[in-house]
């Protein structure tokens, strides 16, 4: 609980902070054609690389780049969706790479591993919309952020417990019965 709170507030604090930084329109462009030059930098790199080792790289790659235009759009116009927008980029970046890694594993854990990336993909979604109600300044914030938590935690459980239940299907008999039954208990299902 200390951590997440610790982290609302550090990403509260960087959208304050924001605004106070904000690029100007040449500042901008600059940047912007770095973060290309890098994002090629960085995927020529992977050319040395085979199979799906050249695929993570690749994806890595990516996520670095939309989490770094991310970044410098909420820089260049600070608000709440564009604060939203670098938690999502985040969680997309993260998601594709593990579902990359995924593809060297084959069978169930294959299946664990993707609902595993799933599950954490869903919980970063999830946070996004809460940072973004936190940085809310409109009227109705308080009323919002109770119900972004409320279905924020609803789908985070949800994707734990489809990820805890595809770990059950390795199981057998009277063994899967009681995997499926303590993951409905602990996720509340």
């Amino acid at each position: 609980m200390k951590i997440k709170l610790l982290a609302l507030t550090f990403a509260v604090s960087c959208a304050l902070a924001g605004n106070a930084m904000a690029l100007t329109k040449a500042e901008y462009k600059t940047q912007k054609d770095q973060i290309s030059a890098d994002y090629k930098v960085n995927r020529d790199k992977c050319a040395t690389l085979k199979d799906n080792a050249k695929d993570i790289c690749v994806s890595e790659a990516k996520g670095a780049e939309k989490v770094a235009k991310a970044e410098l759009e909420a820089q260049y116009k600070p608000s709440a969706k564009n604060t939203e927008k670098i938690a999502l980029a985040k969680g997309d970046a993260a998601y594709a790479t593990a579902k990359e890694k995924c593809d060297d594993l084959a069978g169930n854990a294959k299946d664990i591993c993707v609902k595993d990336a799933k599950a954490a993909h869903v919980k970063a979604k999830e946070e996004a919309k809460v940072v973004k109600a936190a940085v809310d300044t409109s009227k109705e914030k308080a009323e919002t952020m109770g119900e972004v938590k409320k279905d924020a935690s609803a789908a985070t459980r949800e994707a734990d417990y489809k990820a805890a239940k595809e770990r059950c299907d390795s199981l057998a008999g009277a063994a899967k019965d009681t995997c499926l039954s303590d993951a409905k208990a602990k996720f509340g299902m």
